[in-house]
């Protein structure tokens, strides 16, 4: 499971303030109207401010955070379409591998438990069938992805699946009670029409040996699977709220682990109970550039997808909500554009402009969110 920028640790930021061209004086009188130039070098200036106010290593922590946000996300996408184009057919291996990495996440607390001394958070019922549901939930929208990645085009699956934005704050408003701004109405409006061109013109990138029934299964799945995304991160978010009470680097990592954890238990049972483990020894024979291909695509996949949970749980930890949600925003492009070149997606007028619409959707819901304060965090 992704993190969701909504989830962002309450830590101390590094903030600059954004003044308006009409802002007023501490008297009440206003202030004089800035010029674009001179406005460029008042933000110019508090970058420089902000830059210097904390150690080289930071930013370059946070860079690197940003950059594998930016290329694990996007190639754990790429990947999953890979697996399914070179003649992977197994919805339910694709999906284990999503969550197979784990322990590569989990490597990451034992440092803060061996030499921070910091102690595990207790396991109490609740926090735990919170875990295990949360898990149950991550495993079969996973598998939905699988269905998408297996019917649609790389391209087409990464812009439905923007949609999960929508879900977000839909079910943040009623599980959580989290505001609904007139920005975010703007970006829900924006992105739903987007996903309602790229359905009108379904049949402009409907690949040749998939069926008209398999492409609008893959189409619902994208969808659907966007939406229990959603419900899965207004529900994290929740049990930080009631369960945790507290959000650190090590919390997040911590929750990041269990319910992932609770996913590979119970996509390994799916993958057991359909029998697909014994099917992965003919299913690499028959992959296109042999077996040692076939592996490296499924432990690639996992690499990526958890590295990109590692750079996103560190953004949130070193930045803001603001800026995951301007890497999550760039990274739906970029995994279009890539499987364009790539893998030579069909890209028509219709999905350049669901592209250009849905990136016009997020940023009206990141400017709003940064807007609603006169200080945002970098």
């Amino acid at each position: 499971m992704e993190m969701d920028p909504s989830l962002a640790p309450d830590y101390p930021q590094l903030s600059y303030s954004i003044l308006p061209s009409h802002e007023t004086k501490e008297d009440g009188s206003p202030e004089p109207s800035l010029s674009l130039l001179d406005q460029l070098s008042r933000f110019k200036t508090m970058a420089c401010e902000a830059y210097t106010r904390k150690p080289a290593s930071y930013w370059v922590l946070l860079v690197l955070s940003i950059g594998s946000m930016l290329v694990a996300f996007p190639a754990s996408s790429l990947l999953s379409r890979l697996y399914f184009a070179n003649g992977g057919k197994s919805k339910w291996i694709i999906s284990w591998v999503s969550v197979a990495g784990w322990p590569l996440t989990a490597l990451f607390l034992l440092p803060s438990y061996i030499f921070l001394k910091i102690q595990p958070t207790p396991l109490t019922f609740k926090l735990t069938l919170s875990y295990i549901v949360l898990g149950f939930l991550s495993a079969v929208d996973n598998l939905m992805y699988a269905y998408a990645y297996a019917y649609l085009p790389a391209s087409t699956a990464s812009l439905l699946a923007s949609s999960s934005l929508v879900f977000s704050a839909i079910f943040g408003y009623f599980i959580v009670k989290n505001k609904i701004k007139v920005s975010t109405l703007n970006a829900i409006v924006i992105i739903t029409a987007a996903v309602v061109i790229i359905g009108l013109d379904s049949d402009s990138d409907r690949f040749g040996n998939v069926s008209g029934s398999q492409y609008t299964l893959g189409f619902i799945w994208d969808i659907v699977g966007s939406a229990l995304h959603g419900l899965i991160f207004a529900l994290s978010e929740l049990v930080f709220v009631k369960l945790l009470g507290r959000r650190s680097f090590h919390v997040v990592l911590e929750q990041q682990v269990m319910v992932s954890l609770f996913a590979f238990i119970f996509t390994t049972i799916g993958v057991i109970v359909n029998d697909d483990f014994k099917g992965m020894k003919s299913e690499a024979k028959n992959f296109k550039n042999g077996e040692a291909s076939y592996y490296m695509v499924l432990v690639w996949s996992a690499l990526t997808f958890q590295l990109g949970v590692l750079g996103g749980t560190a953004v949130l930890f070193l930045a803001s909500t603001v800026l995951a949600g301007v890497i999550n925003a760039v990274r739906v492009p970029v995994t279009s554009i890539a499987a364009v070149i790539l893998f030579h997606d069909p890209m028509s007028g219709f999905k350049i402009l669901s592209l250009i619409i849905t990136f016009w959707g997020f940023g009206s819901y990141i400017y709003g969110y940064s807007s609603a304060s006169t200080k945002v965090s970098l």
